[in-house]
């Protein structure tokens, strides 16, 4: 029997509610995944039990990082071993991310599923991941960084230019939910992923203090006072 469902919605701060197109009418349902499921999707993709597993969301185009995610894992490799990335979604970057993977040779450390899954089977990869990369070089409001800290993961997000993950995660202090990189540089984005990984008790309290700023910030159930407190803040 699975654990009790809890939930949590997201605000945009940047659009209007008819602008949003996401169905408000469905919560995130944040599932108490029982084990073997956890442990069954990260066999899915070779990641066993002590490995480290880097989960990267969404489309497959430049902006998103992408490509320069690929290309840190060399180095977060060299460092963590026990560190592997996998990637789900679809683009018009797939050909050049698999043979990118291949050119560096990091099949074992880097998993492809080039497709859209359905919001529980997403929702899952969050429960089994470590971490939650999101390297975008521009992001107006990024709704991954949300479910994934409403997850209680720590996340790495690109965080220069124009972004919307510089209001939802907060790099430093007793508030810290995750780290601000350079979505353009991919010794940046490896920085951050090193970073979690060298202290996995602090990204543990970075991923609860995350679930509790969705909860807090970006609550459906009060939208107006919510905007108005992290404007504030």
């Amino acid at each position: 029997m699975r654990g009790r469902k809890e939930a949590a919605k997201v605000l945009p701060l940047e659009l209007s509610l008819e602008e949003w197109s996401f169905d408000y009418s469905r919560a995130y349902t944040i599932n108490s995944f029982e084990d073997k499921e956890i442990q069954t999707l990260r066999n899915k993709y070779g990641i066993g039990a002590e490995e480290k597993m880097l989960l990267f969301v969404g489309r497959l185009t430049a902006v998103k990082g992408i490509v320069n995610l690929v290309k840190a894992m060399h180095m977060v490799t060299i460092k963590h071993p026990e560190a592997k990335l996998v990637i789900l979604g679809k683009g018009e970057l797939e050909q050049t991310v698999s043979e990118l993977i291949t050119k560096l040779n990091v099949g074992e450390k880097v998993k492809t599923r080039f497709e859209f899954v359905s919001e529980e089977e997403r929702i899952l990869h969050y429960g089994a991941c470590d971490i939650a990369v999101c390297p975008s070089l521009y992001e107006p409001f990024g709704i991954v960084s949300l479910e994934a800290m409403a997850m209680r993961k720590p996340v790495v997000v690109g965080a220069s230019g124009i972004s919307g993950f510089k209001d939802q995660v907060i790099p430093s202090g007793h508030e810290r939910t995750g780290v601000h990189v350079d979505g353009g540089s991919k010794a940046d984005i490896a920085w951050g992923i090193n970073t979690l990984l060298e202290n996995v008790q602090k990204a543990t309290e970075m991923g609860k203090r995350g679930r509790l700023r969705v909860e807090k910030y970006f609550s459906w159930e009060n939208p107006v006072q919510a905007e108005k407190r992290l404007l504030l803040e």
